[in-house]
């Protein structure tokens, strides 16, 4: 992982040092608010899994500084909140039992993202985040002694890659990859 994560950052700032730029997108003093919805589940996938809430999301990030290292890549600084829901149910592997467990995931955290116009009116974008992952879990059902250890609340990172296409001039689709609330996150992005 450290070392796709390293490599990606590599193509990147060798594609903004060679690409021909085209006018800004994102600047210093911009405020843009992402909704997602995430698709590909990084917390909970397998055998007896299934989704109660799909993964969503919402960050608002600001513009702090333009012409970082070279013309037209600007720095944004920002906040995020993810939350999903899943379900793990004991039935999936004896029929009969209704017993398993329900697992919440509140992720609170800060991000930093560096910004390159490869394209005009898209906003393209890669960065880290740092945060405070909140697990809840709750046992439902009949217990039939069978007991499942439970993941616990802590400190998480992420990478992604992002791209925001403004087909107006303050709203923008959105995307991004990365190891978040899911995989994929798909949304609005809007700029004020």
């Amino acid at each position: 992982m450290k070392k796709t994560f390293i490599a990606v950052i590599a193509i990147v700032i060798t594609g903004i040092f060679s690409a021909q730029a085209q006018e800004p997108t994102f600047n210093k003093g911009n405020k843009v608010i992402n909704a997602s919805i995430g698709l590909g589940s990084v917390l909970y996938s397998g055998a007896g899994y299934s989704t109660q809430i799909p993964p969503v999301s919402a960050s608002l990030e600001l513009g702090v500084k333009d012409d970082f290292l070279t013309k037209n890549l600007s720095i944004g600084l920002g906040g995020y909140v993810g939350f999903s829901k899943y379900k793990w149910d004991y039935s999936s592997y004896y029929y009969g039992y209704n017993w398993g467990y329900t697992y919440s995931n509140l992720i609170l955290g800060g991000r930093i993202a560096a910004h390159y116009p490869f394209i005009d009116k898209l906003d393209t974008y890669g960065g880290i985040m740092i945060g405070f992952d909140i697990v809840t879990d709750k046992e439902y059902g009949t217990n039939t002694g069978v007991t499942v250890d439970s993941h616990g609340s802590g400190l998480i990172w992420s990478s992604y890659l992002g791209a925001r296409y403004y087909f107006k001039d303050n709203i923008a689709a959105m995307g991004e990859i990365g190891y978040g609330i899911a995989w994929l996150n798909l949304g609005l992005s809007f700029k004020f």
